[in-house]
């Protein structure tokens, strides 16, 4: 008997319908709103199927100017469990949060240097106008004064982000892979960071991570355990979500005003063996763990109702003419109930 096997485009509109199908009416609005505007491109490994958002600065998802624009997944499916996906409402394409994860941070480049009206880099967004003389803030909004040039590559199991940015103070060419590992449930993100021009790139860049596994509320089914013991204090904890050696755990279901955060969560060293984080539900029996290549130089932790954020940070240093290269790793796993 010859097998069928369904093209992926075809899997991806079943997978539309059945999502689709389980929102509330609102959240079909806005999602269907969200597929017809914005396009998402597929890849898949045949175990894992994946959505993307495709950078652009005037029909783009996502234009804040807080995350890097490459990488956004819509959906990742694997096990029959979705792992990333939209954790918020709203389709304003300019709001620094609208945006999917996994979604990475940069630091942005002499910010506090710059003079009202001058410009400013942060990588994977472009070349930004600095209002006032406030102190840069992260959920803030800045004029886009160069967006630079994308370029994007795609095939059946990965697509190849490029953004060639040019200007007086910063230059750089960034890459990013989205890479579906053959015949293993694995997402890889692999970087190349180019210094193009004549001084030298300093920043620290973070992954937000934003998960949003089944669309569960985060709650006592989830928990997050890291390679060490943990230890760290801030909002929410004692009363929504606790420290249990090298885990953090939830005391009851978030409600939509509640956050709990950790701005500095202690325990890690220098070495990269520590950036191993596992986010798991034992309810619904699905789990990913994250590892990077990198040392850690801080680690944060937010999460609301909808999502849970394990944010590894690194340094990044790259001379005029070299090149500066990191790899991200998303293991995913089911769990016997």
């Amino acid at each position: 008997m010859k097998k069928t096997i369904l093209p992926f485009l075809s899997i991806l509109f079943i997978f539309n319908l059945a999502f689709i199908n389980s929102l509330t009416a609102g959240e079909k609005v806005e999602n269907l709103e969200s597929l017809v505007k914005f396009p998402p491109t597929g890849i898949t490994n045949n175990l894992i199927f994946a959505k993307l958002y495709l950078p652009d600065s005037v029909h783009g998802h996502y234009r804040g100017t807080r995350f890097d624009w490459s990488g956004n997944i819509q959906s990742l499916v694997y096990g029959n469990h979705e792992f990333f996906g939209r954790w918020f409402s709203g389709n304003d394409r300019d709001v620094h949060d609208t945006i999917t994860g996994p979604a990475e941070d940069f630091a942005p480049l002499d910010y506090a240097d710059t003079k009202p009206g001058g410009r400013f880099m942060k990588i994977g967004v472009g070349i930004l106008s600095k209002p006032d003389e406030r102190p840069y803030a992260s959920g803030g909004f800045y004029p886009l004064v160069n967006a630079g040039k994308w370029i994007v590559k795609t095939e059946s199991d990965q697509i190849r982000f490029i953004h060639e940015l040019k200007d007086k103070n910063y230059s750089c060419r960034y890459e990013k892979t989205v890479l579906l590992k053959k015949g293993k449930p694995l997402l890889v993100l692999v970087h190349t960071l180019r210094n193009t021009g004549s001084r030298t790139i300093e920043t620290n860049v973070y992954n937000h991570n934003f998960f949003f596994i089944d669309k569960q509320p985060v709650g006592p089914g989830f928990s997050v355990a890291f390679p060490f013991d943990i230890h760290g204090e801030g909002p929410g904890f004692g009363e929504l979500a606790k420290i249990k050696d090298n885990k953090i755990v939830f005391l009851r279901n978030l409600k939509t005003s509640e956050t709990v955060y950790c701005g500095a969560i202690e325990g890690f060293n220098k070495s990269t063996t520590d950036w191993h984080i596992k986010v798991e539900n034992q309810s619904i029996g699905a789990g990913v763990k994250i590892s990077g290549d990198q040392p850690l130089m801080n680690l944060v932790f937010w999460a609301c109702s909808t999502t849970l954020c394990p944010e590894p940070y690194f340094k990044i240093k790259v001379k005029p003419g070299e090149e500066f290269r990191w790899k991200i790793v998303y293991d995913f796993y089911t769990i016997q109930k």
